[in-house]
């Protein structure tokens, strides 16, 4: 097939997946699959090829990412139940006080606190965020607003187990350990950087109180644990598990193999060793009805998010399938910078207009995935431009803006103030992280 119809009918299909998103409000799951039998069909692949890549794609990331993002959720809703994320914020406050707050919440966002389902931290960090913005002065809830917002995305797509990061990593084939190191590489000064320039615009007067801010109305307290731990405890479980990927990657890269230290240390053994921790841990804080009902919440959001990022894998492979890496590669040959850019503005321009991290960062990096091997390049840069990328421009067709907005107390013009720009920024410093440390490591 000529390789200006591959690249047409590439095109169409994401531009007709993003329209029957965005204009017929019909639901993502579907839309992808469409977008996945046009370009099959319309491309060379046949009835048989279609097929077979839309539910092979569906099947590897599953196996890739199955088990990592349900142990991941179900451990963020036992986190979250024990009462262990509002302690841990409380202890933030206490440790480095309200004037690195912003700092120290966004790293712990991005990294600690990834193993929340990210509506669910949202619901939880938001009104926290708030009350301690009020206790900075004027402009101290647009400066905590934006420094969670930025962690919180930044994290998602860029550090293990983060929802999005773990599809892009199981999408591509990158080990986790590697995506776990890279991942902390970049999005560790990417949300330092992004939280000072935010503080910079702030108090330099880009915030209106009476315009951007509206009254938060009361929320119930959240129900005391039975039992009090310390913190390092209930958040011991996975940071060991996280531990243990990372030492997993170092004995790679270093060419040591241990059997039984291997076993531990793959991420499907860490996570799951993490999430019986928690469970135990739980369990002794808050009692076995806790437990129960932390693990069927777990399980009802993983169901949403596997299917999800599954069908995401469909479309990637029928894109690889139909030849789209070589047609590629005749443009950008050697050049590495070239391909990072377009697959960060192609996630960029999605999120845009799908208003979902994981649709477009997925479809990005499944357009781009086939040049890897083409052009040499490690398929973990790919990962993290498409994850940059799809943080620009969140806005209203993004429920979690909304749901920040009613949470943290802003009028809509202090939501793209805070979040929009926060974490757009983020964006675009990610970008800028990832070029000069994608020529170093290649």
């Amino acid at each position: 097939m000529p390789n200006t119809l591959i690249l047409v009918n590439t095109a169409f299909a994401v531009l007709a997946t993003v329209l029957l998103i965005i204009r017929f409000r019909l639901t993502p799951v579907i839309s992808l699959l469409l977008g996945a039998c046009y370009l099959g069909l319309t491309s060379g692949l046949g009835v048989d090829g279609t097929i077979e890549a839309i539910t092979t794609g569906f099947g590897d990331l599953m196996a890739e990412i199955g088990l990592l993002v349900a142990f991941g959720v179900l451990t963020g809703s036992l986190l979250q139940r024990s009462g262990a994320i509002e302690r841990l914020v409380e202890a933030l406050l206490r440790r480095v006080g309200p004037k690195r707050m912003p700092h120290a919440l966004s790293l712990t966002a991005a990294t600690a606190l990834q193993s929340i389902f990210l509506d669910v931290l949202v619901v939880i960090v938001a009104p926290l965020a708030r009350r301690l913005g009020v206790r900075m002065g004027p402009t101290g809830t647009p400066r905590m607003i934006a420094a969670m917002g930025i962690g919180m995305e930044v994290g998602v797509v860029m550090v293990v187990p983060g929802i999005a990061c773990l599809a892009l990593a199981g999408l591509l084939g990158v080990p986790l350990g590697t995506m776990l190191l890279f991942g902390l590489l970049v999005a560790v000064p990417t949300t330092a950087i992004s939280v000072a320039v935010v503080q910079f615009l702030f108090r330099r007067g880009w915030w209106d109180v009476d315009e951007d801010e509206r009254p938060v109305p009361a929320t119930e307290p959240t129900p005391e644990p039975t039992r009090q731990i310390r913190l390092v405890v209930l958040f011991g479980p996975v940071l060991l598990a996280l531990l243990l990927i990372a030492t997993g990657a170092v004995l790679d890269i270093a060419g040591v193999e241990v059997e039984p230290l291997a076993f531990a240390c793959d991420p499907v053994i860490a996570l799951f060793l993490g999430l019986i921790g928690t469970i135990a841990v739980t369990r002794r804080v808050a009692g076995a009805a806790v437990v129960e009902a932390a693990l069927g919440n777990g399980f009802r959001e993983s169901g949403q998010i596997l299917v999800l990022n599954g069908v995401g894998g469909s479309l990637a492979l029928t894109i690889k399938d139909v030849g789209l890496g070589d047609v590629l590669g005749q443009y950008f040959a050697a050049n590495t910078t070239a391909p990072l850019l377009v697959v960060w503005a192609v996630a960029a321009v999605l999120h845009a207009a799908v208003g979902s991290v994981s649709i477009s960062a997925i479809t990005a990096a499944g357009i781009l995935a086939p040049l890897a091997p083409v052009i040499g390049l490690d398929p973990v840069w790919i990962a993290l431009a498409a994850g940059a990328g799809s943080l620009f421009a969140i806005h209203v067709t993004s429920n979690t803006f909304w749901l920040l907005q009613s949470l943290a107390g802003l009028t809509t013009r202090g939501t793209l103030k805070t979040f929009s720009g926060g974490v757009s920024i983020a964006s675009v410093v990610a970008i800028l992280v990832i070029l000069p440390l994608s020529a170093v490591f290649g």
